[in-house]
């Protein structure tokens, strides 16, 4: 049934909030969960990234320094993974959160030798804390753990439905691709993911399929190669 053996999910922490925009809903990660449970029951193996935006926008302020703001931002991711880690167990999946900096007991330090060993285990993996560096998104954490692990292709769950040439939410008559070359979104800047990253996942050939996580069963159809989302090629 599957068409993509292992896969980066990539997870925006907004999403996690569903309307009420800010902390978690979970009602909405639940549902993720158990698509997420699917899918690894049928052999898929799965790293998941998580952003931080239900917590923290640090970039926008103009009174913190960049570099605090953006550990303020790793740390918000790191707390997303282990929350959903949690509801990830609660449904009967195994998990395992890793980290490029040391927490204590609460992570393990990101190893690919040990990614491939959970994959084996069937965990499902979460990579929290970025890039453990400022000045790095988590697209770009995206993109390079996606590389590292050797993923057959990046899913992208968004509050919007795909990629468009302009933006839908202010533009009523915005085309929405059903595939465009990665190259083409770096060279019409289109958003999707910061340019760093795009770049990376292009010149790595690590195709991604943009969706609507507010889709029934998105992550699921995505992974299975069904999904109305956007195809990005490589």
């Amino acid at each position: 049934m599957q068409k993509y053996k292992r896969v980066l999910l990539k997870l925006s922490g907004e999403a996690l909030a569903g309307d009420k925009k800010t902390g978690y809903d979970e009602k909405t990660v639940v549902e993720v969960a158990k698509q997420v449970k699917t899918l690894v029951d049928e052999g898929v193996e799965i790293g998941i990234v998580i952003g931080g935006g239900n917590f923290w926008r640090g970039r926008t302020s103009e009174t913190i320094d960049r570099s605090k703001a953006d550990q303020i931002g790793m740390l918000a991711t790191v707390m997303n993974c282990i929350y959903v880690s949690e509801i990830f167990r609660f449904v009967g999946i195994d998990t395992q959160v890793m980290t490029p900096f040391t927490c204590g007991a609460f992570t393990e330090l990101f190893s690919k030798d040990r990614v491939m060993q959970c994959f084996r285990e069937k965990k499902v993996v979460f990579f929290a804390g970025g890039m453990g560096h400022p000045f790095f998104s988590t697209d770009m954490a995206t993109a390079h753990r996606a590389i590292e692990i050797e993923a057959d292709i990046i899913l992208a769950a968004r509050a919007i439905d795909g990629v468009y040439d302009s933006d839908p939410n202010k533009n009523p008559d915005a085309k929405k691709f059903a595939q465009i070359p990665m190259a083409d979104v770096v060279s019409k800047q289109l958003g999707i993911m910061d340019l760093a990253s795009a770049v990376l996942c292009m010149e790595n050939k690590v195709p991604m399929i943009v969706f609507s996580l507010n889709e029934e069963e998105s992550i699921v159809k995505a992974a299975r190669g069904e999904s109305n989302g956007t195809i990005i090629s490589v």
